[in-house]
């Protein structure tokens, strides 16, 4: 079933700049092949349940495996009979805007 999802994953204790860490995760969620877009605070993830969770483990698991404590924030939408959702939800918003 179509998921789409916003997390954060980031390490604690490695110091004030995480993006050199961030990126490592990004990189695992840009090679998953699913279809993602990274913003200032969190990354969206679009696909099926089960590729989305792996893609969330796998960018998790490149900090943790390096002995890094590291935080997952997670949301997921998942609305049955709808793909497409992440550009679907701002597509229905402008129109909105525009009214």
């Amino acid at each position: 079933m179509n998921t789409l999802i916003a997390v954060a994953i980031a390490p604690f204790g490695v110091g004030d700049e995480l993006s050199s860490y961030v990126a490592e995760a990004c990189k695992v969620i840009a090679a998953s092949g699913l279809k993602y877009k990274t913003c200032s605070m969190f990354t969206e993830i679009e696909g099926e349940w089960d590729e989305v969770m792996k893609c969330v483990k796998d960018a998790t698991m490149v900090l943790a495996e390096k002995g890094i404590r590291t935080e997952v924030i997670l949301k997921a939408d998942i609305r049955p009979g709808y793909t497409n959702t992440m550009d679907g939800k701002i597509q229905r918003l402008n129109e909105q805007l525009e009214k």
